[in-house]
């Protein structure tokens, strides 16, 4: 989902590049691949994006498509009926240029979409697209509250999910207890966003650089992170969207290097020193429990204030904005602004916050 592309425009990849990272990345033992659907789309809607076709052109030739295991995702938004989800299939091995996909995620999947597709029949897809070898393994991404997880892990056989985890998100959505319930369960385990989107890589505030450069062991705060993932031997995977070819060389020389166990006692605590050197920068004590929601205007609190804390967190005033905007239109919410000042998140809220005052401050940095 982070190609390179043209013009500004996602949905035009700058394919001789972005071929050339993938084929150095294949080249230097990188064997998973992850697209989806509406990745490099105009948006999230019916049409598929261009990720799939890039990808199956890219590793048709050349010896690639034996080389790497190809994931992607089963869109629940398009799903409709039973035979939706094999017409869809059917659609994304053509673009794809192949006979099978060997790690098939549900994509995004939450309370509502499992219930949703499990009513439709996921259940029959997956075991007989399985069986009859469209696919090698199935799994789910998710993306929802952390009681919501360890559900969906128990209600199927999956072989494998994957979950946002990095040493801030330790009790983010899945989390670090969703990562041990999936790992008991005898699930693989792939870790998306090691790097939060970017954020834990670059730029760094100037506390938080002073605390890594504090320490005798001298890492990039970018390997620090994808170190702290790899470290933890439940995981599988993980996965890191590059943008350059200067990324793809910077990924692979660091992943000869990661490994499970590698981490000393210190190296731990230097970056729980960090851990809580981040957290002191949040400007809201919002703890995600969505006590406020359903907001009678349609505002989704919980994720306006997290944003507003990344904003402070990393100093990423103007992508927090740009992504304020994009979940509002993909999620069909309201913005702050069209807060009434009812007060009924204030009154539901545990943490005693002046969320109508917050919402006031959302307004102004992203509005």
């Amino acid at each position: 989902m982070r190609l390179p592309f043209l013009d500004g425009k996602r949905e035009c990849i700058d394919v001789p590049l972005a071929t050339e990272m993938l084929h150095y990345a294949l080249d230097h033992g990188v064997n998973y691949v992850d697209t989806a659907f509406p990745y490099h789309g105009a948006s999230f809607d019916e049409t598929p994006g261009n990720s799939e076709g890039f990808i199956g052109d890219a590793v048709a030739n050349g010896g690639y498509r034996d080389k790497v295991l190809l994931a992607t995702k089963l869109p629940p938004w398009v799903v409709k009926s039973r035979e939706d989800m094999d017409r869809i299939l059917k659609g994304q091995l053509e673009r794809m240029r192949t006979d099978r996909i060997d790690c098939y995620l549900v994509h995004g999947i939450g309370e509502k979409a499992w219930r949703k597709l499990a009513d439709l029949g996921l259940v029959d897809f997956l075991d007989k697209a399985k069986a009859d070898g469209r696919i090698r393994y199935a799994g789910f991404s998710f993306h929802d509250d952390p009681p919501t997880f360890a559900p969906i892990v128990d209600a199927y056989d999956w072989d494998f999910c994957q979950i946002q985890y990095n040493f801030l998100d330790v009790d983010y959505q899945a989390g670090a207890a969703g990562l041990a319930h999936a790992a008991d369960k005898g699930l693989a385990v792939v870790v998306m966003e090691p790097l939060k989107g970017g954020r834990l890589a670059s730029p760094i505030p100037a506390p938080i650089q002073q605390i890594w450069d504090s320490y005798p062991v001298r890492r990039s705060p970018q390997e620090w992170a994808l170190d702290f993932v790899w470290d933890d031997p439940r995981v599988s995977l993980l996965l890191s969207g590059m943008s350059t070819l200067e990324q793809v060389v910077d990924n692979v020389e660091l992943a000869s290097r990661g490994a499970a166990g590698s981490f000393s006692v210190e190296d731990r605590e230097l970056v729980a020193r960090v851990r809580q050197a981040y957290i002191a920068r949040t400007a809201v004590d919002c703890t995600g429990c969505r006590y406020c929601t359903p907001c009678p205007q349609g505002i989704d609190i919980p994720g306006i204030l997290s944003r507003v804390n990344d904003a402070a967190l990393f100093d990423s005033c103007e992508e927090e904005r740009r992504g304020y905007h994009i979940a509002i239109s993909l999620k069909n919410t309201k913005p702050a602004t069209d807060c009434s000042e009812c007060g009924q998140c204030e009154e539901a809220c545990p943490q005693q916050l002046h969320v109508i005052e917050e919402l006031k401050n959302a307004a102004r940095l992203f509005e």
